[in-house]
């Protein structure tokens, strides 16, 4: 697997940034966001940019073209750990489970295995607490289910 300029795997960080250049239009940044949104995400980013159609387009926008565009596509980060420190991030502020099942259909499209993301979420208990840790490993349920991940291949200890 090789990662760079002319890479399509999904779990190497992007290397080129069109918005590096001021001169980068709205709809090129909103274009350039749009390609590495559904790299990442697929079909899940597509429905929630299109459930704000119409209530806040430029909302939708803002989340592309900035979020995605030049937030997401920054090379310092892979996707992968990218998707770690969202979801670390997510839990830790509570009451963002829909954002949660989003970004956990994403961490597994970019590589992370069921079993790394519910213990990501299990070390975020330490930090955040039972009660948000326990919300966004049932938010990770619902997606595995969704995808027929379950059950996990994870024994309690003895």
């Amino acid at each position: 697997m090789t990662s760079g300029p002319d890479s399509t795997d999904a779990t190497a960080a992007p290397t080129a940034d069109p918005t590096a250049d001021p001169a980068t239009t709205r709809r090129q940044r909103f274009e350039h966001g749009k390609e590495v949104l559904d790299r990442v995400n697929g079909d899940v980013g597509e429905q929630v940019i299109a459930s704000l159609a119409d209530v806040s387009p430029e909302l939708a926008h803002q989340v592309v073209a900035w979020g995605f565009g030049e937030i997401y596509s920054r090379p310092e980060l892979s996707p992968r750990d990218r998707q770690l420190v969202t979801l670390g991030m997510l839990t830790a502020l509570g009451g963002c489970e829909p954002q949660l099942r989003v970004h956990v259909h994403t961490a597994l499209n970019v590589g992370l295995t069921p079993q790394q993301i519910v213990e990501a979420l299990l070390h975020s208990t330490g930090y955040c607490g039972f009660p948000r840790a326990l919300n966004a490993t049932f938010a990770a349920k619902e997606v595995f289910a969704e995808r027929g991940l379950l059950p996990l291949d994870e024994a309690p200890p003895a």
